[in-house]
């Protein structure tokens, strides 16, 4: 079932979210939900916190090609256990921020260690685009967006879009 993604400014996308304590039938059903809404969005990552759940569960696939197959990553209390030093810089744009992009400059590669749909631990190191993917949704769990990296200035307009659009939505 998709979901609705929220948009910021929500207060819901600034909170830190809770640890899941034990992966259940129900969390599993969220987690293919959030992969619908992603793949429908379209985009490649999408945190709990964006349709309004506080749980630390976020969703991800970076493969892009159109021949290459899909590979969704279902990752419940994620955390980066290393991150190296060589940095990456991609322009980021969020689900919850339509059409706003912007570079951010984030590890190059994350050593990753989370629970998966069977409550299994899996570790795995991610580089390049799966790498800053992880991190901007990782970031969400803790109630912070790629704009937070961006200086006041830019931050502040981004969220005045985000306003009006909101309004616009409303008035729909």
């Amino acid at each position: 079932m998709k979901r609705t993604i929220l948009i910021h400014p929500d207060p819901r996308l600034k909170k830190v979210c809770a640890p899941v304590a034990d992966v259940t039938d129900d969390l599993r059903k969220l987690a293919d939900d959030m992969l619908e809404t992603m793949y429908d969005a379209p985009g490649i990552g999408l945190a709990a916190p964006q349709i309004g759940v506080l749980d630390r569960l976020i969703v991800l696939d970076c493969v892009k090609e159109e021949n290459e197959t899909p590979r969704p990553l279902v990752m419940f209390n994620p955390q980066v256990l290393a991150s190296s030093d060589d940095t990456n810089v991609y322009e980021e744009g969020c689900l919850s921020i339509p059409d706003q992009y912007a570079e951010v400059t984030r590890p190059k590669t994350v050593e990753v260690e989370w629970l998966d749909r069977n409550g299994a631990v899996q570790r795995e190191t991610f580089d390049g685009l799966w790498a800053t993917c992880v991190q901007h949704e990782i970031d969400h769990l803790d109630g912070k967006l790629f704009i937070d990296y961006l200086k006041p200035l830019k931050r502040q307009m981004i969220t005045r879009k985000m306003q009006k659009l909101k309004r616009e939505r409303a008035r729909a």
